[in-house]
């Protein structure tokens, strides 16, 4: 079991110390090849030959066709575009970007989506007027919300990506039990926030929207859409959606093969740009740390500590259904603790199980939607909590009685409690009467 205690303390780690967490990772798979090797459990050739290379090369795509559609400045009007419609009212604002946010990490990459709609709405913030109070559930409901928008479809986050990759589930299957899930917990989440009434402290005065709506109007001027980056940008998501929903298995197409053909086609179409994208925006980082997990996950696989684990699940004193509740609890807390990735991969095997006992589609989209939920759970649960902490810290806003507002770990706590109870609550809710 050394291979499993590996990937314990690495996970451990690397959420202790995210500045350091791929060196971190690559250094626990090393020690997982060495342990094995050693043990004789598995050898190397054979560990690597289990990396799912087809989810890696899907990341990769997406994330390549998530840079190309935002340096079209589609997502940067998109969010000018909810500014106008807000009207600079808090609650507005809070609904709005909450929702936009949901919809584009459904299409692209959360984090990208993230990267280019947050800005955006700091701004608008710094300008109408805000307290700390108003902030943190603003900006904790947002992230929830991204973390939702990434779970709604197979394309907008790791744990998605990953089960259509290893042919857990189809396109179509996915997003028709995900879809409604996620969107139900998104209305749930926004109910129960504007119910808390995050603005009840905050003047709304129609000279000082109108002045911070012209302000933003004036930023943003000369913001227009790329239309040679985004038609083809567009026109390339839409074939590859439509392909993984049509295209049978029986055809050999994979879903690799789609997004790697489908993020080609868009990047043909501007090749000396597209030179530049595929030389400097290849997210190396993060094939790395996955490759790395998956080395690890597949240590701890060859050791038997999954049929392990899925024995003890198997064997506690419950029904069939109260177990697999109770592996939906404690992926969603693992995944607080430990982050989406190491979450989904690591528990992945034990689904697998549980799937042969029950409908498949509601264990995997239970696994999902319970990720999610971790996801949720810390700001340090997500790549996109500490990204979102830096670019709060960089806005410098100033509250209305003179504070500077902060967004960290405790700023998100609340939200982010709500954000989890809310996602599990209703994974299990749609997973109860299926599991009879």
């Amino acid at each position: 079991m050394i291979a499993a205690v590996v990937l314990l303390v690495t996970l451990v780690a690397q959420a202790v110390v995210p500045r350091a967490r791929l060196l971190i990772v690559l250094s626990g798979a090393a020690v997982s090849l060495l342990s094995c090797v050693i043990s004789g459990t598995a050898d190397t050739r054979t560990l690597f030959a289990d990396v799912p290379w087809d989810v890696l090369v899907i990341v990769v795509a997406l994330g390549l066709l998530s840079e190309y559609l935002a340096s079209s400045r589609v997502f940067g009007l998109l969010a000018l575009h909810a500014t106008r419609a807000s009207a600079a009212d808090p609650v507005r604002v809070l609904i709005l970007f909450c929702t936009g946010m949901y919809c584009v990490s459904g299409l692209v990459n959360n984090i990208t989506a993230l990267l280019l709609v947050l800005p955006v709405m700091l701004a608008l913030l710094k300008l109408i007027g805000v307290d700390q109070r108003y902030v943190s559930w603003t900006l904790g409901a947002t992230l929830v919300a991204c973390n939702l928008g990434g779970a709604a479809t197979p394309t907008g986050d790791f744990p998605a990506i990953l089960l259509l990759g290893r042919g857990a589930m189809t396109f179509t299957d996915y997003l028709s039990s995900a879809l409604p899930q996620t969107a139900v917990a998104l209305v749930l989440m926004l109910v129960v926030v504007l119910a808390i009434r995050p603005a009840r402290d905050l003047e709304r005065e129609g000279l000082g929207s109108r002045l911070a709506l012209r302000i933003m109007e004036q930023l943003y001027r000369n913001t227009t859409l790329d239309r040679r980056r985004f038609l083809p940008g567009i026109a390339s998501l839409v074939l590859m959606f439509g392909c993984w929903s049509l295209l049978p298995a029986s055809t050999g197409v994979g879903p690799e093969l789609i997004a790697g053909v489908g993020c080609l086609l868009a990047l043909v179409s501007t090749p000396l740009w597209s030179e530049r994208l595929l030389r400097t925006r290849v997210d190396v980082e993060a094939v790395l740390f996955l490759l790395a997990l998956f080395l690890m996950v597949g240590a701890v696989r060859a050791s038997g500590a999954f049929v392990a684990l899925g024995d003890q699940l198997t064997a506690l004193p419950l029904s069939d259904r109260g177990q697999v509740i109770v592996f939906f609890c404690v992926v969603a807390v693992s995944t607080g603790l430990f982050s989406a990735g190491p979450g989904m991969a690591a528990f992945l095997d034990v689904a697998e199980r549980l799937a042969a006992r029950h409908d498949p589609a509601t264990i995997y989209v239970g696994l999902a939607m319970s990720v999610c939920a971790g996801s949720s759970l810390f700001l340090t649960a997500a790549t996109s909590g500490p990204m979102a902490q830096v670019l709060t810290e960089r806005a410098s806003i100033i509250g209305i009685g003179g504070e500077t507002i902060r967004f960290g770990f405790l700023q998100h706590m609340r939200p982010g409690l709500l954000g989890f109870a809310i996602t599990l609550a209703t994974g299990i809710a749609f997973a109860w009467p299926r599991l009879g």
